[in-house]
């Protein structure tokens, strides 16, 4: 996989891809770089303006692009619901969900619509929740992939099953990591229950390293010490394009594995091409991953 690029993402003209929090950022060049390779794509998100310029940017830069948006917000339970319920009513087979949204470290708790710290309920509740409702479309794809995005924020996070929604201790950053340590977990969980049960869908994690997105200026905001790096030190992060390179490695790759994560390959894993990330130890405890699994499903009121 040295030095492996968009280019070489395989020409796929049947593929059906879904990419939740794809109107900017990762994401978005997730749908771009797709739409060049034939694919079919679902631009998410919960702004349907914001939806409205990403589709006119991706089809300006690629008129061919077979792209349309679809409105959901991973904060709140009902939405996802009605999104899945919508999908389910068409019955079109997804090969490939990308499991991109995020929120990143608001300074002050906040929670989602169903009552969920806000970085936990929508990094992973949401995506859990949207996983398990689009399950039925998946399995009729004879090769689905679900692409799920965790961050090396990972590496500081801690599962905290006393106080998983930080009711009586809110930091920022270290919900943002148990946010983000939870998606590693859900991606290779889901593979393990893939294989247990004979679902036949690939379940892969990657993250982006470093990369320049506002995600660090809509969560912690543009005076914080993050976000003012991220405005006047760009140089700092790579740019989306790249740091989307992972994703789509896993997402296309006929040398992607299920249960699998990956990085880019410099600089602790900040910047680069695509390689096998590592998998920090407290994401290998398959006991701490099958009770997140049971909870993640009460607390999703889903069942896969």
């Amino acid at each position: 996989m040295k030095n492996w690029t968009a280019a070489d993402i395989p020409q796929r003209n049947s593929g059906f891809a879904i990419i939740t929090g794809s109107t900017e950022g990762i994401g978005y060049e997730d749908a771009l770089a797709l739409s060049f390779s034939g694919w079919s794509v679902i631009v998410m998100g919960r702004n349907a303006e914001k939806g409205a310029e990403a589709i006119a940017g991706i089809k300006q830069t690629n008129p061919k692009a077979k792209v349309s948006f679809e409105k959901i917000d991973l904060a709140n339970l009902s939405s996802i619901k009605a999104l899945a319920s919508k999908m389910i009513s068409n019955g079109q087979a997804i090969d490939l969900l990308i499991n991109n949204a995020g929120v990143m470290t608001p300074p002050k708790r906040l929670e989602t619509a169903d009552g969920f710290e806000l970085q936990f309920g929508t990094n992973h509740i949401g995506h859990f929740a949207l996983t398990a409702q689009l399950l039925p479309l998946l399995r009729k794809s004879p090769d689905a992939r679900v692409v799920t995005v965790s961050s090396i924020a990972n590496r500081d996070g801690v599962i905290n099953f006393d106080d998983l929604q930080s009711k009586s201790s809110y930091a920022p950053g270290k919900a943002y990591s148990q946010a983000k340590l939870a998606n590693l977990m859900f991606a290779l969980e889901l593979q393990r229950q893939s294989d247990k049960h004979g679902w036949g869908i690939l379940s892969i994690a990657a993250h982006p390293g470093v990369s320049r997105t506002n995600l660090l200026i809509t969560g912690a905001g543009r005076w914080s010490a993050a976000g003012m790096a991220r405005t006047f030190l760009p140089f700092l992060f790579q740019p989306s394009s790249q740091g989307a390179l992972p994703t789509l490695y896993a997402a296309t790759s006929p040398e992607a594995k299920g249960g699998q994560y990956y990085g880019p390959d410099k600089m602790s894993e900040t910047r680069g091409f695509p390689a096998i990330a590592k998998i920090p130890r407290q994401a290998e405890d398959i006991n701490v991953s099958l009770k997140l699994w049971e909870i993640s499903q009460t607390l999703a009121n889903v069942k896969f």
